[in-house]
This record gives structure tokens, C-alpha cells and sequence, in this order.
């Protein structure tokens, strides 16, 4: 994963504050989830910045939690060691925004919204995207936007987009169980990349769960391809 990718997918999907233990960040993540949760490496670190780590977080009442890129043997070697496991393996995937903007979006089925409507908010909560994870997109500070997704008349996607150094990064993508498999995931991926080209984006990059494979096959339709991979490290 570049420089680039790498501070874009920070900046979009930021903790609610930071503190560093040696070579490692850590985020508060106030109850939404991993991403923002977990110590990363942002320099040479020892075993001793781990237990650091472990004091920021328990200082902040959660769990102990390491985002490991999956080519950092030496650190999942040494979590290992110290009685972490691996968890929720994740990949990183990216693609040009050529690719999803060639094609006219069908009318009022997508549209960029700011702020995000209510029934956008209930649609996350109904999903996996609950207030603690709302309230990460609300503090984002780079250019962002949700999208509405609609199809048969009725507000049926939600979804988040926010841009830092030419890369826009989607996330919290949900669309009501009752009208999946219709594309409209689909074209609120493209509603998203035609906002980031509207905005200085050349890119766009998304995280996904490795188990979620027919999403996985959905962004391969669209272009996507993985850049990076991640898991979580946590003792329990």
C-alpha cells in the first residue's frame, strides 16, 4: 500500500483522538470498531512499545488491538509471542476512477448527499453501522459526502466517501436486505467516483472483510483490485 492510500485510509475513517507508544498509534475508538481502535506501526518500535500499546488502551477502557499488515511478519511474530491471535482478515482494494465513471447512472437511483439524510441513517443503523461508527464519518475532516442509493421509489443505500491526496475512500456501505442483488450497490460505487473525480480524485479504494466474497467478486466487476491486506491481532 503507497504513502497515499495509506494517509487517505486514516483520514477518511478517523479515530476519535491518538496517542503514540514508541513506534505505534493507537486510536480511541469509543465503541466503533477495530479500524479505529487498534495500535498501527508509524516507525521502528520494540517489544516494550507494545506493552505501551496495552496501557493506552486499557487507559482509554478498550481492548488491547494491533492492525498488522499482512506482509509484517516480524510484528504477527512478535503479538504471537505475546499471546495475540489473528482476526478478521481484510483486504484493501483500489481502482481508477476511469473504470467507474464510463458509464450514466440511471435517474434518481443514486444520489451525493451532505449531511446524510435521516432515513440514510437508519438504513446504517439496520446494518452494521451504528451511532458510535456515524459519529466517525461526522468527524471526518477532509472533503466527504454519503450517497443515497434508491431503487423502486423507496431510499433503500447508504453510503460514505471521503477524499484525502487525490484518493477517495468508500465506506459504510449498506443497502436494505430486501432490495439486494438488484445492482444497486453497484451504481452507489459510481455515484461515489464520479463525486471524487468532481473533486480532485484519480482513485478510489475501499476495505473489505476477506469472508465477504461476493462483495469481493462485486468490486472485482467494477475494477477493483486488492492493494493490501490487513488482520487484527487481539488477546481474548
Amino acid at each position: 500500500m503507497d504513502a497515499a492510500l495509506a494517509e487517505a485510509f486514516e483520514a477518511t475513517w478517523p479515530a476519535a483522538e491518538y496517542a503514540d507508544a514508541g513506534g505505534f498509534r493507537v486510536g480511541r475508538g469509543l465503541g466503533a470498531g477495530g479500524r479505529v481502535s487498534s495500535g498501527r506501526v508509524i516507525g521502528p518500535w520494540t517489544a516494550e512499545d507494545i506493552a505501551g500499546v496495552e496501557d493506552i488502551s486499557h487507559g482509554w477502557g478498550q481492548p488491547a488491538m494491533f492492525r498488522v499488515l499482512d506482509d509484517d511478519a516480524r510484528l504477527a511474530a512478535a503479538l504471537q509471542q505475546a499471546g495475540y491471535r489473528a482476526e478478521t482478515p481484510t483486504m484493501i482494494m483500489s481502482a481508477a476512477l476511469d473504470g467507474l465513471t464510463d458509464l450514466p447512472i440511471p435517474p434518481v437511483t443514486t444520489f451525493s448527499v451532505w449531511p446524510p439524510l435521516a432515513i440514510q441513517r437508519e438504513i446504517w443503523s439496520a446494518g452494521n453501522i451504528d451511532p458510535a461508527r456515524q459519529a466517525v464519518l461526522d468527524r471526518v475532516a477532509v472533503p466527504k459526502t454519503s450517497i443515497l442509493g434508491r431503487t423502486d421509489d423507496r431510499a433503500a443505500g447508504a453510503g460514505f466517501v471521503a477524499m484525502a491526496n487525490q484518493v477517495a475512500m468508500v465506506h459504510a456501505v449498506e443497502v436494505r436486505a430486501e432490495w439486494r442483488r438488484r445492482g444497486l450497490a453497484g451504481w452507489m460505487m459510481r455515484e461515489a467516483a464520479f463525486w471524487a473525480r468532481d473533486n480532485g480524485a484519480t482513485r478510489m479504494g475501499l476495505a473489505v472483510t476477506r469472508g465477504n466474497t461476493g462483495a469481493i467478486a462485486a468490486y472485482h466487476d467494477l475494477g477493483f483490485q486488492e492493494v493490501a491486506g490487513y488482520r487484527y491481532y487481539t488477546r481474548g
